[in-house]
């Protein structure tokens, strides 16, 4: 079967860009070529920084004729109903048309037509111009003398030429032309811009990789990939030294070269005195470089691996000259921007009423910057207030949650103060990245405890499913309150993400907050969180922008937490039916939590233990609702230990058969209740007819009251437990007993009775919402 080469050759294209340019290439042709009717059996696509290339393998040679009917009126029909069908159909006589009969609606004409097939070369050549022209750049540009007309092809660089060849294995190809702006495809393209100017002609992909490699261009990325990172390794080596592995710098540098040649250069030992986070930033953003150090240590050393796209006479003496001029004149930019953030501001008399705000002492550089923050009002976000406002909500929030997580206020506190001071420092104006780890090392030249430096350095921590979670207790309530103020914030202005759209990642802080609680074992009762914090970002918020943070802003953004914790309890195994019907539980006394305790004590259950086991931690502080947990399900632990409970039991051969007589119980409820039934609460003994009744109401009041003992000791598999043995009377109730009793009273007891037992296994979960 034939294959199809592609060759869209350009200048230079961003290196950001290649990858997803060259998926969307192939995306885009292959599908075009399925819905035309071809198929194929397996494209890959490539890219360099000039070319975006697309290998297809066994295309079928044309599309299959397409085959159908065309249903006319009925052969008795007016002579213009015949006419019309003719025209429809494309025929030039009735006596073309098919009779059909059918017993109710008797005898009617049908058009049998073929649309033939179309050769793949037909299909390609019509598709291809298409593609072009509305190809999804992020960004494009119209060049040369076509740009000024109408409609001119737009690129993300000017292309330059196109190859597209189609042919079998062993057969000669063609050339499958169609034009885009005066380009027509052909068989030529060309090699490395300096190495191999010449024009090169090809057939197929196997001789167009080898002619294209023999011209000092690697096509396949992976493959650029592999020779920087082991001839880097290697160079680093024969010095003594390890590569800094950088995947995300070694992804874009093979973005950038045709052909790589790695060398090696050095800047001046002097400059190894500025933090390693800054060398390593200033080389890799400047200049694309590669950092080494010795092996088994921390600090960098001061030679520094570059990538080059040509192969030099003089072994690359000057382009590492080159490169090493450039690096020693941007370390020497960020050598005056660490040691100016040392030194004192000039203008200290002017922060004193915003040191006096924060309980800064201007003594110290980091105090001094927080300072100059608030002075400059630096806005956080327009409707949102100021940095300095943000920081004072945080605070409170910070010193709220300090009871739920056991760290010291104090210390709390002062890392809140001083979290967002290196924003004003010139190291982290030069590199946004360093924010936060500039923030530390300050703090630690300042005689900052190292529980505030650390603080400060993962306050905005995680920042995805893969960051790590604070661990120490300062670190992690002040990374809960940075991430639920923003929260709140934005819910207040009513800012939330939109379908895909997510400008300010909250979906990203509302499963960090979730990690953090349950993987650092918190206890929270965030609904309660949300109004006492809302009231704190509506009176920072500009007039007209907001409204009291009320129930039903906080219940929406309880759900929008409940919506990132099924995608992480998902992830970790849980299953969705599971999450949803633990979410979906009703209110009830025996979920009252305890009162407040330290980790540790008591925090150990019968629980199995399931792949997403979270433990019990403290709890939001005692006093009015704070000290209960809510019908809401705000107490994303606790949810999370119920749905490990439920796990465990629904797998379970005595789950499996509770779960399907309490549905049955339950649908039976619902269609009642749909019928308009009111399932009263009150079961009356006295009612009962069948000694099945009897046990089962005794059974439900036993298995109530020791359920409701287990969930308020959180021990939520100890509850399943005394629910299961409610499975052997609710088999005999549904054999013995007619539910729909003629008597009225009778049948409402019995209801009522079911009703006990849904109560009951409500404490849990709604049993009603699990599959199965």
């Amino acid at each position: 079967m034939p294959d199809l080469l592609l060759e869209l050759r350009s200048e230079e294209i961003p290196a950001g860009m290649q990858r997803k340019a060259a998926g969307d290439l192939k995306k885009l042709l292959t599908d075009a070529m399925v819905e035309a009717g071809l198929t194929y059996e397996g494209a890959r696509e490539y890219w360099t920084p000039r070319r975006l290339t697309l290998d297809i393998r066994g295309v079928t040679a044309r599309s299959a004729d397409v085959r159908e009917e065309k249903k006319g009126p009925r052969t008795d029909a007016n002579e213009k109903a015949i006419e019309g069908f003719l025209r429809a159909a494309g025929l030039a006589s009735i006596s073309d048309a098919h009779v059909h009969t059918d017993p109710k609606k008797g005898d009617f004409y049908v058009a049998h037509l073929v649309k033939p097939g179309r050769a793949a070369e037909e299909i390609v050549a019509d598709v291809m111009p298409g593609i072009i022209r509305n190809f999804p750049w992020p960004r494009s540009m119209r060049s040369g003398v076509a740009s000024t007309r109408p409609g001119a092809l737009r690129w993300v660089r000017p292309l330059q030429s196109i190859v597209c060849t189609f042919g079998p294995e062993n057969e000669e190809t063609q050339v499958i032309a169609f034009e885009v702006d005066g380009l027509v495809a052909g068989n030529v393209t060309y090699g490395h811009r300096f190495h191999a100017p010449d024009p090169i002609t090809v057939r197929r992909f196997a001789d167009y990789i080898e002619k294209l490699e023999r011209a000092k261009v690697v096509l396949d990325a992976e493959r650029r990939k592999e020779i920087i990172a082991a001839d880097a390794g290697n160079l680093a080596f024969a010095s003594g030294l390890e590569l800094v592995e950088d995947p995300a710098l070694l992804e874009e540098v093979a973005g950038l070269v045709e052909w790589p040649v790695v060398l090696m250069g050095t800047f001046d030992e002097g400059d190894l005195s500025i933090p390693s986070e800054i060398i390593r930033l200033t080389i890799k953003t400047n200049q694309k470089c590669f950092v080494t150090r010795r092996p088994g240590e921390e600090t960098l050393s001061n030679h520094f691996i570059l990538v080059s796209n040509i192969e030099a006479k003089d072994g690359g003496k000057e382009i590492v000259h080159g490169n090493g001029k450039v690096v020693r004149a941007r370390l020497s930019d960020a050598r005056h921007f660490w040691t100016r953030d040392q030194r004192d501001l000039p203008d200290l008399e002017t922060l004193r009423a915003s040191a006096e705000k924060f309980g800064l002492d201007l003594a110290k550089p980091l105090d001094q910057r927080m300072a100059k923050l608030d002075a400059l009002n630096v806005t956080f976000h327009a409707k949102l207030g100021t940095e300095g406002e943000r920081v004072q909500r945080i605070r409170a929030l910070a010193a709220d949650l300090c009871a739920v997580t056991g760290a010291d206020p104090k210390l709390v506190d002062r890392a809140v103060v001083l979290s967002k001071a290196d924003l004003r420092t010139e190291a982290v104006g030069e590199f946004p990245e360093l924010q936060g780890i500039m923030g530390r090392k300050y703090a630690l030249l300042q005689g900052e405890d190292d529980a505030v430096a650390t603080a400060i350095a993962e306050h905005r921590k995680p920042q995805g499913p893969t960051d790590v979670v604070p661990t120490d207790p300062v670190s992690l309530t002040v990374a809960l309150a940075d991430k639920l103020d923003t929260l709140v914030g934005f819910w207040a202005i009513d800012e939330k993400p939109t379908g895909s759209k997510d400008p300010f990642a909250l979906r990203r802080a509302a499963l960090g907050v979730n990690r953090m609680l349950l993987e650092r074992k918190i206890r929270v009762a965030l609904t309660s969180v949300f109004k006492a914090h809302g009231p704190r970002v509506v009176a920072d918020i500009k007039s007209g922008n907001a409204r009291a943070f009320d129930e039903e802003q906080a219940s929406d953004l309880l759900t929008f937490f409940h919506d990132r914790l099924k995608v992480y309890l998902r992830d970790l195994g849980a299953r969705h039916d599971l999450i949803d019907a633990v979410l979906a539980a009703g209110p009830s006394s025996a979920l009252r939590a305890p009162s407040p305790r330290r980790r540790g004590e008591g925090e150990e259950s019968a629980e199995g233990a399931a792949s997403f086991s979270p433990q019990a931690g403290r709890r939001w502080p005692e006093g009015s609702d704070e000290g209960q947990a809510t019908s809401a399900n705000d107490d994303l632990l606790m949810v999370a230990r119920r749905v490990e409970a439920l796990t465990a039991f629904v797998t379970s051969q005595e789950g499996l058969n509770l779960l399907a007589g309490t549905k049955r119980a339950t649908q039976l409820l619902a269609a009642e209740e749909k019928k308009g039934a009111v399932i009263t609460d009150a079961v009356d003994p006295a009612l009962f007819a069948l000694p099945a009744e009897g046990e089962l109401y005794a059974a439900v009041s036993s298995a109530t009251s020791d359920a409701a003992e287990a969930v308020a000791r959180e021990d939520f598999r100890s509850a399943m437990e005394a629910l299961s043995t409610l499975r052997a009377p609710i088999d005999r109730f549904f054999a013995d007993v007619l539910v729909n009793d003629e008597n009225p009273a009778i049948r409402a007891n019995r209801l009522a009775l079911l009703g006990r037992i849904r109560a009951a296994t409500g404490t849990v979960a709604d049993f009603s919402r699990i599959a199965g």
